[in-house]
């Protein structure tokens, strides 16, 4: 059919023209102002500008002062003195061992307890839920050190915890496996674990409850009508779909726990000490920067190593 008169020819897509989904024409953001575009990395420069001034900036000074050599009298200077690094691990991997281990087993006894708080919270709390919760992060209205000041009034020397676990022969048995002393708490591993454990919980069950009350319980029901137990529920759905509230929590519960030394130096003994003491000594006593800056790197590096290996673990599906 020829064109009117008058009306502009409009060529068909055969003849080279543009159709109208072809996308010749001006793009839905092509009106955009170039400042628009650049918002969120405006908004990002904040936080970017405070993690290079504060986290940054004082990494690579610790770095510096870990190959340095000196002294405070006569100054500290650079001499790439990466000795440093090998004299703090062999004078110190007792404290790093001894601080892996506490943090392992709190870490296990948090997720033992938190795993079915959370679980209970998540479920079967209904509308005592909220209530639960802010019993839960209720430990943080106090600070760190109030809370570890109390357990060492909970487990002082003749006091209510050590007179029951003593006449029901509980601390015999820890005595004979060497977490304890005799009828006495304090100054022991059990009360660095065990205050390591109280401190750490709510970072477990917080990242915990928020995985599992994601879950659509629609999904328990449809195992429940293929006849499933409930302990195979749980070890087919339940736990697999909360696993990145295991990671999460285990991770925000280890790393800290691992360089805790308040925990060890209020509820401990010098046979108690994590290698936080042995670096915050080194630091304000001794006065030793070099090896303190060493420690406090080595125990980063070995974090991280053991970090990426749990998350490769975790992505894997050994752990389901």
């Amino acid at each position: 059919m020829a064109p009117l008169a008058g009306t502009p020819e409009t060529p068909s897509a055969a003849e080279g023209g543009a159709g109208p989904g072809d996308g010749a024409g001006p793009g839905p953001g092509s009106g955009r102002r170039p400042g628009r575009r650049l918002a969120p990395y405006w908004l990002l420069l904040p936080a970017g500008l405070w993690l290079a001034v504060f986290f940054v900036a004082p990494l690579f000074y610790q770095a510096s002062t870990s190959v340095q050599s000196g002294s405070l009298e006569e100054g500290f200077r650079v001499t790439w003195q990466f000795s440093n690094y090998s004299d703090a691990l062999a004078a110190y991997g007792e404290h790093f061992l001894r601080s892996f281990g506490y943090a392992a087993t709190a870490t296990v006894l948090c997720l033992a307890i938190g795993y079915p708080l959370a679980y209970m919270i998540a479920f079967r709390a209904g509308r005592w839920r909220n209530l639960v919760l802010v019993m839960v992060i209720a430990p943080f209205f106090t600070s760190f050190l109030i809370r570890t000041l109390a357990w060492k009034t909970i487990l002082s020397d003749g006091g209510p915890v050590v007179g029951a676990l003593s006449s029901l022969h509980v601390l015999d048995v820890t005595s004979w496996l060497g977490l304890t002393g005799d009828e006495r708490l304090l100054a022991t591993p059990l009360a660095v674990v065990c205050g390591l454990t109280y401190n750490f919980l709510p970072f477990m069950i917080l990242p915990l409850y928020s995985s599992l009350e994601r879950i659509d319980t629609s999904l328990h029901e449809a195992a429940r009508d293929l006849y499933a137990t409930p302990a195979t529920t749980f070890r087919k759905v339940t736990f697999p779909l909360s696993l990145p509230g295991v990671v999460a929590g285990t991770l925000l519960t280890f790393i800290p726990a691992s360089g805790d030394y308040i925990n060890a130096q209020l509820l401990g003994s010098p046979n108690e000490q994590m290698v936080g003491n042995a670096i915050q000594k080194q630091f304000l006593n001794v006065l030793d920067y070099p090896t303190a800056a060493a420690m406090s790197f080595l125990l980063m590096a070995l974090i991280l190593i053991m970090v990426s290996v749990y998350m490769r673990k975790a992505g894997t599906e050994e752990l389901v």
